[in-house]
C-alpha cells in the first residue's frame, strides 16, 4: 500500500452501530476504505452485503458482511491496518480479546468517541443503560408521558435493528400497528416499537440516522433517543439519562459501552430498587458517587401488573421473557418471573424440555436460563420455533405468563391461555423525570 492509497478498515458490528459509524465516519471519506463488516450476536446477518444504495458512490458494489470468526483472515487478505469496534453489551474482557486479535494480526484497534454522534436542531433526551434490560423502555415511556403532559410534540428515535432489507429500512417511521405489519418487523423490533404506538407516539428507526434525524425534526419539538442494548447515543443529548440495574451491581463498570454511559450521564436512574438487595444498592450508590459525582441520582421501582392476577395465583405457569434482556443481557429472569412470584404461581415450569429447533440452540448458548423462555424471533424460522416451544409447554401448564413488552399471544397466534405482564417506572427518591426534563420542556 502506497502513501496515497486509502487506509483499509474492518468494522466489527452486529447490524446496528457499525452501519451508523460507517455512514458518518467513512462513507464519504476517500482516505479510508472499509473492506468488510463483521457480524456477531444476531443470527443470519453475516454473508450479506451493506448495499451500494446506502454505502454511497465510493462503494459501487456495497460492502461484504462476514462472520467475526474470519477477522484474522480478512486482515491478512486485505492488508487491513485499522479495526473499528462498533457493537454493545459485551464485557470489557470481550472487547480486549478482540483488540488482542486485531493487534496480533498487525492492525490498530479503534473505539470511536463522538466522531459519529449527530447534532440535532431540536432538544434531545437520550435514554441509555449500563446493561440490556436495565429499564430503558419504561423510562422512555415515562418521558413520553411527561412531555405529552407539557404539550410538546415528541418523536422517538430508536437504536437500529436492521435485520431485513437494508435499502427498504433506510428510514422507517411507525405510527400505527399497520405500519409494523407492512414492514414485517421481527419480534425484537416489535417489542420496542409497539409501546410507543400504543401511547399515540411516532417512532423512527432504520439504517441511515442522518436522514432519520432530519425527518424526525420536521414533526417534533423534542427528540427522544431510545438506545439499544447499552449503546451510547447516536445523537448528542441535552438531557443524558442512564439507567442502572442493582440486580447486576458491578456490571456498570465491567461492560462496554455501559461504563461510558454511566460516566457521561447528566442524570442516573437506579431502577428496580424495590426488589434489589440492600448491599447491592449500597455498592451501586458508591460506584456512582466515585465515577460520576456530578450526575443527579434518581431511585425508582419497576412496578409490574397484570389485568387478572387470578390467572396466575396457584397455577403452573410458563414464563416468557424479553429475548435480549435474558440472553446477552445475562438476566436469569425478567418482568414475567417477578409477576409470577408476586401473584403467587404455584410452580414456574422449566421450559427447556419443550424447546425445539433454534430455541434449543439458545438454551445451549445461554446456560444461565433455567426457568424462563426468551422470546426469540429474529426471523420467521425462529419465530415458528418459539411458537412451537410455547405450544408444547402449554400442554403441561395452566397459563403462559408473557413478560415481553408486546402482546406475544396475538403476534404468535397462541392458542394457550396467557396473561400479559405490564411494567412501569415509578420514581421513589431524588429528582423526578419532570424535574430532569425541565431544561427541554416548553
Amino acid at each position: 500500500m502506497s502513501a496515497t492509497d486509502p487506509v483499509p478498515v474492518i468494522i466489527l458490528g452486529a447490524a446496528g452501530r457499525d452501519f451508523h459509524d460507517f455512514n458518518t465516519m467513512y462513507r464519504d471519506d476517500a482516505s479510508h476504505r472499509v473492506v468488510a463488516f463483521t457480524a456477531t450476536q444476531i443470527p443470519d446477518i453475516a454473508d450479506r452485503r451493506y448495499p451500494p444504495e446506502l454505502a454511497g458512490p465510493l462503494y459501487p458494489d456495497g460492502i461484504p458482511i462476514h462472520a467475526e470468526d474470519d477477522l484474522e483472515k480478512l486482515i491478512a487478505e486485505d492488508g487491513v491496518t485499522q479495526v473499528l469496534f462498533a457493537y454493545s453489551d459485551v464485557s470489557h474482557e470481550h472487547v480486549m480479546h478482540l483488540a488482542a486479535r486485531a493487534n496480533a494480526a498487525g492492525a490498530d484497534f479503534l473505539l470511536p468517541g463522538d466522531r459519529a454522534t449527530l447534532r440535532s436542531t431540536k432538544p434531545v433526551v437520550s435514554v441509555t443503560a449500563v446493561r440490556t434490560g436495565s429499564g430503558k423502555s419504561q423510562t422512555a415511556r415515562k418521558i413520553r408521558a411527561v412531555t405529552n403532559a407539557a404539550g410538546a410534540r415528541v418523536a422517538a428515535i430508536r437504536h437500529p435493528m436492521p435485520y431485513g432489507n437494508l435499502v427498504l429500512q433506510r428510514l422507517q417511521r411507525f405510527e400505527t400497528f399497520a405500519d409494523l405489519e407492512a414492514a414485517d418487523v421481527t419480534i425484537e423490533e416489535r417489542e420496542e416499537y409497539e409501546p410507543y404506538i400504543r401511547d399515540g407516539a411516532v417512532i423512527f428507526a432504520g439504517a441511515d440516522y442522518e436522514a432519520i434525524l432530519r425527518a424526525a425534526e420536521q414533526e417534533a419539538d423534542i427528540i427522544i433517543w431510545d438506545g439499544g442494548n447499552n449503546d451510547t447515543p447516536f445523537i448528542m443529548p441535552d438531557v443524558d439519562l442512564c439507567v442502572v440495574d442493582p440486580h447486576r451491581a458491578g456490571h456498570e463498570t465491567r461492560y462496554w459501552p455501559g461504563e461510558a454511559n454511566l460516566r457521561r450521564a447528566t442524570g442516573i436512574i437506579i431502577n428496580k430498587v424495590a426488589t434489589a438487595e440492600t448491599e447491592a444498592l449500597e455498592r451501586l450508590r458508591a460506584t456512582i458517587a466515585e465515577v460520576n459525582p456530578m450526575a443527579t441520582v434518581t431511585e425508582a421501582a419497576s412496578t409490574v401488573r397484570v389485568d387478572d392476577p387470578s390467572m396466575i395465583d396457584g397455577k403452573r405457569v410458563l414464563v416468557v421473557e424479553d429475548g435480549p434482556t435474558t440472553t446477552h443481557g445475562e438476566m436469569a429472569y425478567g418482568a414475567g418471573w417477578v409477576a409470577a412470584k408476586q401473584y403467587g404461581a404455584a410452580e414456574i415450569v422449566d421450559p427447556r424440555p419443550y424447546a425445539v429447533g433454534t430455541i434449543v440452540d439458545v438454551f445451549e448458548r445461554f446456560g444461565h436460563l433455567e426457568r424462563v423462555l426468551p422470546a426469540m424471533g429474529y426471523g420467521d424460522a425462529q419465530r415458528d420455533d418459539l411458537r412451537e416451544t410455547i405450544h408444547r409447554a402449554a400442554a403441561d401448564v395452566d397459563v403462559v405468563v408473557i413478560g415481553t413488552p408486546i402482546d406475544l399471544a396475538r403476534v404468535l397466534a397462541l392458542e394457550a391461555p396467557s396473561v400479559q405482564v405490564y411494567y412501569d417506572l415509578e420514581e421513589l427518591r431524588g429528582p423526578t423525570l419532570d424535574d430532569l426534563l425541565r431544561p427541554v420542556l416548553p
